[in-house]
């Protein structure tokens, strides 16, 4: 049995109960069209068999008193043999549609005709000739009992009937070898057996009804409780820990409430716990980051008193000066990622959006890092196809995100090249950063967001960052409903992919730089 598909309909896939009455109701329907296939079958079979073993029967009867009466007319005048027939004929005949056993003569005669003898053939009510099949009347010719067939009982009026024709050979005293037919008609037949159908297809849609009924009953009483857990399930999701299932009997449904109410009563424990420690964890960053700023405000003034007097001290101390101004840098910048991240943890980051052009920006960031890269002796190349690609979002972010990719890129590859690629579409801008320097493993790619995360644990901290640009970076992305991705391969180098909506609020339907760079996938 073909099994239909109904996966694209919205009710037929989110609806259990749908599912569960309609499987039921379309395996019954096939289930009773068999059932009633092979009754009426059965029923069709019987009354066929009945019909002719009694039409069989009749004409027997009605064939053995016809040659009985024409033997004793042997050697009566053709007169007399003529009357003989036609009262043979009339006996045998009960008018079609006059009773429920209604029969036609068709008297035929086997051999070719001849001058000499009279033809005696001859038909009742205006029974076609054509009512007889050729084939039965060529085995008709051949055996010595009853013969029969289904038929059409055609009328020189033009009317025809489904019918069923008994045939036998007889003979006639001088004129030879004749076939005589009973014909019945098979209307009444018909009648019943469309009766039957008629039953059968009324019995099956009830019983069909009858099935969906009580499978929506059985159904109603079993998914209720599910779609109750579905519907507390979303409400949890929502952040609602304090809905519950009704338990109300002992079956095993409500030991399945019962157990989703403990479940629910765990998480909602575990829940408040780990959130009462993000609390403190991201409250205790908050305050020590900002407990810190007014001791380092303070360090950062006489650091670069003594850093301004570094000429006249020992070569030593003048050194030490200089380490002082740097490392004082990196942890003024270390705690400005420090506030940054706990406002992402307490969801209080906010987007200022401005539009602007995301190509002078890029620009701008590169024209900002020329020093660096000279130093590291790095070429950035950019390509766009547009001059202009105005995209409307927090710029102080965006900025951020760019700073962060393409100093990256300077600091990891090796004084090779540095390719920007800035393209766009009418919903979408991104900006892909492709360096050829040390590259990252394949585990590394998913890994490189994460807070505190470095490519080279063994690097020195005097030349490393905070290991917090990339996962503010991607917070940024993701805070404009954009998308920051990653991928490299050791010793080819990295390719990092920023894609962004160019609304706020909108979301990007598709990436439009691929993460895997062209340059890579023509040499494998």
């Amino acid at each position: 049995m073909i099994r239909p598909r109904f996966s694209h309909l919205p009710r037929f896939r989110n609806s259990l109960a749908f599912k569960v009455i309609f499987w039921a109701v379309f395996l019954s329907l096939g289930v009773v069209w068999m059932t009633e296939s092979a009754l009426y079958a059965k029923i069709s079979e019987g009354i066929r068999k009945v019909k002719i073993e009694s039409s069989i029967a009749e004409s027997q009867s009605a064939v053995f008193n016809a040659q009985y009466r024409i033997i004793l007319s042997e050697g009566s005048t053709e007169k007399t043999i003529q009357q003989i027939i036609n009262d043979v004929v009339v006996n045998s005949t009960t008018m079609i549609g006059s009773s429920a056993n209604g029969r036609e003569v068709v008297l035929l005669r086997s051999s070719a005709k001849s001058a000499k003898s009279v033809n005696y053939e001859r038909t009742s009510n205006l029974v076609s000739v054509t009512s007889i099949p050729n084939s039965l009347r060529a085995i008709v010719r051949k055996s010595k009992k009853p013969e029969w067939a289904t038929t059409t009982i055609t009328f020189m009026d033009g009317q025809s009937i489904p019918g069923l024709a008994v045939g036998q050979n007889i003979i006639i005293p001088n004129s030879g070898n004749y076939e005589m037919y009973l014909v019945f008609s098979l209307v009444n037949q018909g009648q019943t057996l469309d009766l039957v159908k008629n039953s059968l297809i009324f019995a099956g849609l009830i019983l069909i009804l009858l099935i969906g009924l009580v499978m929506w009953i059985v159904v109603r009483q079993t998914i209720k409780p599910v779609q109750e857990a579905a519907k507390i399930a979303e409400q949890f999701t929502a952040g609602d820990l304090s809905q519950r299932m009704k338990v109300t009997s002992k079956d095993e449904v409500a030991r399945l409430g019962i157990a989703f109410n403990e479940m629910a009563l765990s998480l909602e424990r575990q829940i408040s716990k780990l959130e009462g420690l993000s609390r403190v964890q991201q409250r205790f960053v908050s305050d020590v980051s900002h407990e810190l700023r007014t001791p380092l405000t303070t360090l950062r003034m006489a650091s670069e008193v003594i850093h301004a007097s570094r000429a006249d001290f020992d070569p030593v101390i003048a050194r030490s000066a200089e380490l002082l101004v740097a490392q004082l840098d990196r942890f003024e910048r270390l705690l400005e990622d420090l506030l940054e991240v706990s406002r992402f943890d307490a969801d209080v980051a906010i987007l200022e959006s401005v539009e602007f052009d995301l190509v002078t920006l890029v620009d701008r960031c590169v024209l900002d890092l020329t020093l660096l890269a000279t130093e590291k002796s790095v070429v950035i190349e950019r390509s766009h196809r547009n001059d202009v690609v105005m995209v409307q979002a927090d710029i102080r972010r965006v900025e951020r995100i760019l700073r962060n990719l393409i100093s990256n890129g300077i600091v990891h590859s090796q004084s090779h090249l540095i390719r920007i690629n800035i393209t766009q579409s009418q919903s979408a801008v991104a900006v892909g950063v492709r360096d050829y320097g040390i590259g990252l493993d394949e585990e590394d790619a998913f890994r490189v967001f994460d807070r505190f995360w470095r490519g080279d644990p063994s690097r020195a901290r005097v030349r490393g960052g905070t290991g917090l640009g990339l996962s503010i970076a991607l917070e940024d992305a993701r805070l404009h409903n954009g998308e920051l991705e990653a991928w490299g391969r050791p010793g080819l180098g990295s390719h990092f992919v920023l894609t962004l909506p160019k609304r706020p609020g909108e979301l990007i339907e598709s990436r439009l730089i691929k993460l895997q760079p062209e340059d890579y996938l023509s040499t494998i």
